[in-house]
């Protein structure tokens, strides 16, 4: 069997929304916006019906219904999102170990070592779509190349509820006449400069000198550009093995460059990640900030704290100076993450703060004991109530 093109991208179709209307199926077919009503809250996600009204994630919630006034929002279940998630990390996991998520609702897969088991790689693209509708009621795109940069190309091509499948000697000529949006990583600014220079399509790119594109996106971004137009990607699938830690983290469908939502996000993964320590009956003593941008770089930031630490509060102060302490300003960002590692068992966690203030600990205990008892939407954060 040949495994040339052995990587697969699997990508759920507006997921967050898909979840919603899974869980009410009298929204089938209707538009429907995940995210708030307050006058700062943004669509998290939309459905493909609302999608034709022009609506997009991360546009403010009052644009999207002027655009679509009958549309249905709903507020975001996140624990019920992660749930999902995880659902579908074990269906994959059943086909290869090698599996690297990129966020809740997507992760490549390297399947060269499955297809003994269960056939070629196109084959098991349509298998992982099928027990993902079967078992999760819900659709996924797919697609399947020899390389990361083509899979992930494939899989957004294919939505909705698609597979696309390209052979390595066509993938040349596939991307040729793609604009240079579609190379993962350029993102608007830089699509907008290169079209400025008259560079609008991938074949352009490659008819481009590399001193010239060098002086239009500098060293790094033009081999960058330059290895993509000639459909290379010399990434491999990378297998996330867990380590002794708790995190969450949460990738934008539309790039964020608000430090103030940024900052509301950070909070709700703070709120994610403290219920899990307190859940397991941990604390943990290192926080460490996790930031992809536009670029797809990616950087991390850490900070070890005096006092081993399992609330929201404190984890959300303490991410939040990591993020004040870059700077940012107006920089585009994609994915944000939260983790706790350095873990220590909870009760030693207190012993060690019996002289702090542990009001917040209280409360937030608390609420935990509200939403076993009345259900996840029982509680929140008056902050996270617009979204």
């Amino acid at each position: 069997m040949s495994i040339a093109e052995p990587i697969l991208h699997v990508d759920m179709d507006a997921f967050y929304a898909s979840v919603e209307v899974r869980e009410r199926p009298e929204l089938a077919g209707r538009p429907v916006l995940v995210g708030g009503t307050g006058g700062r809250g943004v669509v998290a996600s939309a459905s493909y019906e609302a999608r034709a009204f022009g609506i997009r994630s991360a546009m403010p919630m009052a644009r999207a219904l002027r655009l679509c006034p009958h549309a249905v929002v709903v507020g975001s279940s996140f624990d019920l999102y992660g749930e999902v998630s995880a659902q579908l990390r074990e269906i994959f996991e059943s086909v290869t170990p090698m599996v690297e998520p990129l966020s809740l609702d997507e992760a490549f897969l390297d399947v060269s070592g499955s297809i003994r088991l269960f056939g070629e790689p196109v084959t098991i693209g349509e298998m992982l779509r099928e027990r993902i509708r079967e078992e999760l009621r819900l659709p996924a795109s797919v697609g399947v190349a020899h390389n990361k940069f083509l899979a992930k190309l494939l899989s957004g091509k294919a939505k909705p509820d698609g597979l696309l499948h390209l052979p390595t000697e066509a993938a040349l000529d596939y991307i040729a006449p793609l604009g240079v949006r579609d190379l993962w990583g350029v993102g608007a600014r830089t699509a907008e400069r290169l079209e400025k220079f008259g560079i609008r399509t991938v074949a352009e790119v490659r008819a481009v000198p590399r001193d010239t594109m060098v002086r239009i996106v500098g060293e790094v971004g033009a081999s960058h550009i330059a290895d993509l137009a000639m459909a290379r990607d010399p990434r491999t699938v990378s297998r996330h093995e867990s380590t002794k830690g708790m995190g969450a983290e949460e990738t934008f469908d539309a790039d964020i460059d608000d430090p103030d939502v940024l900052r509301r996000e950070l909070l709700r993964l703070s709120e994610k990640v403290s219920r899990r320590l307190r859940k397991h009956g941990v604390a943990g003593r290192t926080v460490t900030l996790k930031l992809r941008y536009a670029n797809f770089s990616t950087i991390t930031r850490s900070k070890t704290v005096d006092r081993p630490l399992d609330d929201a509060t404190q984890l959300h102060r303490t991410v939040a100076q990591l993020l004040d302490a870059l700077r940012l300003e107006r920089v585009r960002v994609r994915l944000v993450g939260v983790r706790v590692t350095n873990l220590v068992p909870a009760g030693a966690a207190r012993q060690l703060s019996m002289t702090a203030d542990d009001r917040w600990q209280q409360l937030e205990r608390a609420a935990d004991s509200a939403r076993d008892r009345f259900g996840d939407g029982s509680v929140t954060r008056g902050a996270l109530l617009d979204e």
